[in-house]
């Protein structure tokens, strides 16, 4: 990492000496997007240090494809993805994957020595989880029981026909990952340490790297006025709908799979018919696969208890699954977007469009003919806002992990939420490891109705409609990158110009 560092400063200094006179605005956006990857690694060898910090950096076996570009929060290599592999596995993946898995006793062993001074209490109590799941996909790998999600949908996974090598390097990748969560166990009551990297250093990562515009009292203030609104909005939403009978969950699986069905045929049908999402085989494939399973009480979280009585909410969120497919089939025309975005930049960009789906898709009336079906929406959005604001006192030291799950709790209505769950630890973990995450669902969906306004308010000075179909047609083409940079593609003159409140104008 040291030389990283030292490698770092020349990539940087070979990049400002490049003259970008004359250049294109997408040159030059592309230019700032490579800038800001830069300034990425520069703050995970500064501040983040996860291979020195952060237990969960050495997790490294993963049976379910993310919905967003890469895998969230940041991870050693090799990374082992078991969905990039065709099951049975041919004797060449059978070579490749024992070769990877019999690298994860010395790498985890390694990494005792790497993070042995490292005081994150958070990030140590919180992760064990990593290596639990990951003890337990290889054990299920074992059995023959493993089931990959994918953009494909879920693929059964097993070692049929596997030869001793593999099957020894996954039962020892096993072992070896039960045993570094019980290191961890040991040694996390000695470690009383802050885990956050403080506002200060969360305010450059936001303007430097993630290129999101509000500081962590902008966001705090945004996250705050959000939870207060989209609880408000369900208070008279439920007002509105008081003689309406109350969605009650589906009881059973069949019961659950009609109901999928129908809401997923909803949705994407809606989609398509706005012109939001172009009539094309993968994208209604991408959604169909997604429509999840039953989950009966007591096993549900606060996503199964919104699909179980309407997965509409999700559904939308699942926006995420149409992009991965975008990303597949039309990669997008620069040579720098069209790669994975690093560091988790895609953040604000793929969570926050996701998040804005939920309340557009609303707006834009799918949900006129079921009116319950609307409360589901903000009750996600005011779970989105308390998570996410509780995640940032966390960076900023003020409150631990575990008040965080608490908080996100409480202010979750109808008491869906379950601090004591494993969904919360697993959110609140992976914002406490990648600043900005866990705000960003909201953050960026501001930014998403910043983009929209400035881009209508462009075409009515032209003297043109505001059309959706356009709107996500050029958003698409801009790629998977920091909103400020697509505002700059896709309007020539931002109407929000941040005017001083009080300053006189013209009227």
């Amino acid at each position: 990492m040291a030389k990283k560092a030292q490698e770092l400063k020349g990539y940087q200094s070979r990049l400002e000496a490049i003259s970008t006179q004359g250049w294109t605005q997408s040159q030059q956006i592309d230019y700032q997007l490579f800038k800001a990857e830069l300034n990425g690694m520069d703050f995970d060898l500064r501040v983040l240090k996860p291979w020195t910090r952060d237990p969960t950096f050495y997790a490294s076996v993963w049976s379910e494809q993310s919905d967003v570009p890469e895998h969230e929060g940041p991870s050693s290599e090799p990374i082992i993805n078991l969905y990039d592999f065709s099951y049975p596995l041919s004797k060449v993946d059978q070579k490749q994957l024992t070769c990877l898995l019999g690298a994860v006793p010395a790498i985890l062993e390694q990494a005792k020595t790497n993070i042995k001074d490292s005081t994150a209490r958070d990030l140590w109590v919180y992760g064990t989880r990593g290596f639990r799941e990951q003890s337990k996909t290889l054990a299920d790998l074992e059995a023959g029981t493993l089931h990959l999600r994918t953009l494909a949908g879920s693929i059964p996974a097993n070692l049929k026909g596997a030869g001793k090598p593999l099957l020894s390097a996954v039962k020892k990748a096993r072992e070896a990952s039960d045993a570094f969560r019980q290191w961890l166990d040991a040694q996390a009551p000695s470690k009383q340490g802050p885990s956050g990297v403080g506002k200060e250093n969360y305010d450059w990562y936001m303007k430097n790297v993630h290129l999101v515009p509000y500081t962590w009292e902008e966001q705090a203030t945004l996250l705050r006025r959000e939870l207060e609104r989209s609880r408000a909005s369900l208070a008279l939403e439920e007002f509105r709908n008081r003689n309406l009978p109350q969605l009650e969950p589906v009881a059973n699986a069949a019961a659950f799979q009609a109901l999928a069905d129908a809401k997923m045929n909803k949705i994407v049908d809606f989609l398509i018919g706005a012109g939001i999402v172009a009539d094309k085989p993968y994208y209604r494939d991408a959604m169909q696969q997604q429509k999840g399973d039953y989950a009966p009480h007591p096993e549900t979280n606060f996503f199964s208890n919104t699909t179980a009585r309407n997965p509409l909410g999700l559904y939308s969120h699942s926006y995420h699954w149409i992009e991965l497919a975008r990303i597949k089939n039309e990669p997008n025309s620069s040579a720098i977007r069209s790669l994975t975005p690093v560091f988790d930049m895609y953040d604000s960009r793929s969570e926050g469009l996701a998040t804005a789906m939920e309340e557009m898709l609303l707006h834009a009336g799918m949900y006129d003919d079921e009116p319950r079906g609307r409360e589901i929406v903000w009750i996600m959005l005011a779970n989105r806002a308390a998570r996410g604001l509780a995640s940032l006192y966390v960076q900023s030291n003020e409150i631990t992990a575990a008040q965080a799950g608490e908080f996100h709790a409480r202010w979750t209505p109808r008491k869906w939420s379950d601090a004591t769950s494993d969904l919360v630890a697993f959110e609140q973990l992976i914002y406490l490891r990648q600043p900005g995450y866990g705000s960003s669902y909201v953050t960026g969906k501001m930014l998403v109705d910043r983009l929209m306004s400035d881009y209508s308010a462009q075409a009515e000075e032209q003297g043109k409609p505001f059309d959706i179909a356009d709107f996500f047609r050029q958003l698409n083409a801009a790629g998977i990158m920091p909103y400020p940079l697509i505002e700059a593609e896709m309007v020539k003159s931002p109407r929000n110009d941040g005017v001083p409140v009080g300053a006189k104008q013209d009227r």
